[in-house]
């Protein structure tokens, strides 16, 4: 934990330096330049990670499918989600590989202390969300939502870029699992609304679809099992696919076609992912839900 937190803030300072380099001189070629060098730090962030982890844990890695990725492609990432460790698994696999990861993140949380300029500086979308009760007595904020996530990705054309979202909106758990009543044995239901906004908000920007699928052969871990040496054996299936024009080019909201045709694309892409898992869990052995890391 110790190793984590000072690579942090190794790498806080020149990203913070160049990003605020990037914000106060307006020239575009610059700030090109200087996205670069940003990715550049992120990428080697996460090789510092890479290297803890391997100085201080004993897991086997087993990446599928990451030989024939491209770091000059557009790529929208999404996987499963049971853990933050998650997070730092996607991160092992992919980088250097794709793009450097950018997750859309919440508006609000630009103000966390320090992570909140980083993700700033290294071109992460913030995203402002409004609920139906707030659309209901604002009408006439209907759609600015979209519009101000698609402008903050504007410059991703101009540049090789990876989102990732998380479908299924918040972590595995067994009790969400059955008060959601998910018809997935092994995933909760995915959010159609968001998955569409995320596709909208980019449009024609995104070449391939990413689709991650994580499996913790010694249960579903926390943050501080990864730190304690309680995790063994990660496997990490990636498979990809074409993007159907179509989809980004829709109005999930309003066209009720387009909102059938997107609603089943996520169902066949969500049914394959949990036979997936379902496939790589006999392979590894396991017969059973772990909330937890066995000893």
């Amino acid at each position: 934990m110790v190793l984590f937190v000072l690579n942090v803030v190794l790498w806080f300072i020149p990203i913070i330096i160049f990003g605020l380099f990037k914000l106060l001189i307006p020239w575009n070629a610059w700030r090109l330049i200087a996205s670069r060098w940003l990715m550049k730090f992120g990428e080697n962030w996460i090789s510092f990670n890479r290297a803890i982890i391997g100085l201080t844990q004993n897991i086997s890695w087993d990446f599928r499918g990451v030989d024939n990725l491209r770091r000059n492609e557009w790529y929208l990432v999404v996987s499963n989600h049971q853990s933050w460790v998650d997070i730092v698994v996607l991160q092992l696999a992919l980088n250097r590989r794709i793009p450097f990861l950018k997750f859309f993140i919440k508006r609000q949380l630009i103000w966390v202390p320090f992570l909140g300029l980083a993700w700033w500086a290294m071109d992460m979308p913030f995203m402002q969300r409004y609920s139906r009760e707030f659309l209901a007595r604002n009408p006439q904020m209907r759609g600015r939502d979209l519009e101000a996530t698609r402008k903050a990705c504007e410059h991703f054309s101009s540049t090789p870029t990876s989102v990732m979202n998380f479908l299924e909106g918040t972590r595995f758990t067994p009790d969400k699992h059955r008060q959601t009543d998910s018809p997935y044995q092994y995933l909760l239901r995915p959010r159609p609304g968001g998955a569409a906004f995320v596709l909208s908000a980019l449009g024609e920007s995104l070449h391939a679809l990413l689709d991650v699928t994580i499996v913790y052969a010694d249960g579903r871990p926390s943050m501080w099992d990864l730190c304690c040496g309680q995790i063994h054996r990660v496997v990490v299936d990636v498979r990809q696919y074409p993007i159907d024009p179509e989809l980004l080019q829709g109005d999930y909201q309003g066209d009720g076609a387009y909102r059938g045709r997107f609603k089943q694309w996520l169902r066949e892409l969500w049914q394959a992912k949990d036979r997936r898992i379902a496939e790589i869990r006999a392979s590894e052995g396991l017969t059973e839900h772990h909330d937890h890391p066995v000893p």
